[in-house]
């Protein structure tokens, strides 16, 4: 893919090199040309020093052929400015904007602005570890996904996951095994056996 990040801190620096090393086609900007000695030596994409909100800056870094447009700079603002223009003007499918005031996010997502919180991803995180037994909540733009896990009951050793119904609200997704590994249900199902938790979805508002 050919891919334009927007911002060049330890988030978009780190971003390319992962996205560069994987065969992607990247290209960086930044409005500060230092930002770029972030950058891990092997990467192999393509740097513009410029104002990002700047149409022609854009147009210089490949915006017009570009599949996809991640901006993680450290100013909310101009990400979002930067997927609108994305968008609206360019034309690009598949964006994303780094927003950091978790108050804001569920605001820019109901625009239909795909958006990630590194605040509300830490949050999230940090209660699981905290809270094991409690539900956990992780959120997806306006949306929020709730898992909760239970011991399997002694009566379903032995039975397939295949077996089970969730009902209409849940849907199954996973099975935690004593040892710690973690099975997704998506890849197939599982004989389940003494030590075993599901995992169980469900979507809230």
């Amino acid at each position: 893919m050919n891919i334009l990040i927007v911002g060049c801190g330890r988030v978009g620096s780190e971003l390319a090199g992962v996205l560069s090393r994987e065969g992607h086609d990247i290209s960086i900007v930044d409005r500060n040309a230092d930002s770029f000695s972030l950058l891990p030596e092997d990467f192999t994409g393509y740097c513009t020093a410029g104002v990002p909100i700047d149409q022609d800056v854009l147009r210089q870094a490949g915006i017009e052929n570009c599949d996809a447009v991640a901006a993680v700079s450290p100013d909310d603002n101009v990400n979002i400015m930067v997927c609108q223009l994305a968008r609206e003007l360019f034309h690009v499918d598949h964006i994303v904007a780094r927003i950091n005031d978790p108050g804001r996010e569920n605001v820019f997502s109901h625009f239909g602005l795909r958006t990630i919180c590194p605040t509300n991803i830490a949050v999230d995180s940090l209660k699981g570890i905290l809270l094991p037994e409690e539900h956990q909540q992780v959120r997806f733009g306006a949306r929020t996904a709730s898992f909760r896990t239970f011991d399997v009951p002694k009566r379903l050793y032995g039975a397939s996951t295949e077996e089970l119904d969730a009902g209409t609200e849940e849907c199954l997704f996973a099975v935690h095994r004593a040892d710690d590994s973690f099975h997704l249900l998506a890849n197939g199902p599982v004989t389940l056996k003494a030590g075993d938790r599901l995992v169980v979805c469900s979507m809230i508002d």
